[in-house]
């Protein structure tokens, strides 16, 4: 069975590529949609999609649960929403950020960016930078639109409004190309949103997964589960050898060998193909990685 695990984490590892891309095809299913420069409004709407995707694109198939919960926060006749919270624990007590890393088309699209031949640069140093994406979700998600309402008591969705550059990507560029109507009354805003999207694009081309590490307050949510969440990373202690090989792997800056279900891991399967011992694999209903502590001291060379 432990030979089995190993090698269905390493099989969905390699590829996590083609699980992203249906993914993203399945949460925007309607493409002709993108040349008429119409919204999809049927029922499957009212339905939140796991990853980040703009409810105005013009493909999308149903609701990002970050839209739909400041639409809800921000309402003058509900100040909570239950299934909206619900979704959020169900699929983090579930799934954690494997969300992140497998399943949101804004994270594969900053993984394509970063594909761009080039320099690259290490986010290791900074990551202080990790808790800015928390302060958003409290303040631009949830206390902007609950406090900050007009004279009939709605709020604006601030981080959707003002911050998300997956608007501008999948909704407001298409939606202007195939409607004059959208085209003519595009302003300040729109031009706003455009530098935040091109400085992102920049950002994710020199940089790993820029937005997630730092911006997302969706994966800010999903990672408060990390810990607890069903599908957890686990690393077999007797069999690692101390070599480090999978922290030199991680591009979120998680250091596997000690804390493999860290907030900041997105389960992209990275250090799993990158172990050479296969020591670690994800692992459904097992609870997070009990290790021995001299799991963690490297073995003889004669081992590696």
């Amino acid at each position: 069975m432990d030979k089995k695990k190993k090698s269905l984490s390493q099989k969905t590892a390699r590829i996590r590529g083609w699980i992203q891309a249906a993914a993203t095809l399945l949460t925007n299913i309607h493409i002709p949609n993108l040349f008429k420069g119409k919204i999809y409004q049927g029922k499957a709407k009212t339905v939140c999609v796991p990853g980040l995707n703009c409810y105005s694109c013009p493909a999308a198939t149903g609701a990002c649960p970050i839209g739909a919960f400041q639409a809800v926060v921000g309402s003058s006749k509900f100040k909570f929403t239950y299934y909206i919270t619900g979704f959020f624990i169900l699929l983090g007590v579930l799934l954690g950020r494997f969300i992140c890393g497998f399943l949101c088309p804004f994270g594969w699209f900053q993984d394509l960016l970063h594909k761009i031949p080039g320099k690259k640069f290490s986010t290791a140093r900074l990551k202080p930078l990790r808790y800015l994406k928390y302060i958003i979700l409290v303040v631009f998600v949830i206390l902007l639109p609950m406090l900050m309402t007009n004279s009939i008591g709605m709020g604006d969705p601030f981080f959707c409004k003002y911050i998300c550059p997956q608007g501008v990507l999948e909704g407001a560029i298409p939606l202007s190309i195939g409607n004059p109507a959208i085209r003519s009354a595009l302003g300040k805003l729109f031009s706003f949103k455009c530098l935040i999207l091109i400085t992102v694009i920049v950002l994710s081309i020199l940089f790993y997964r820029p937005f997630c590490k730092w911006i997302c307050p969706l994966g800010a949510i999903y990672s408060l589960f990390n810990k607890v969440s069903l599908l957890s990373i686990r690393v077999d202690g007797s069999k690692c050898v101390g070599c480090n090989q999978c922290v030199k792997a991680c591009k979120m800056d998680v250091d596997v060998c000690k804390t493999p279900n860290h907030p900041e891991c997105i389960r992209c399967g990275a250090c799993i193909k990158a172990c050479p011992k296969d020591a670690i694999h994800y692992q459904f209903l097992g609870g997070a990685c009990q290790q021995k502590e001299d799991s963690r001291k490297p073995q003889s060379t004669d081992n590696n």
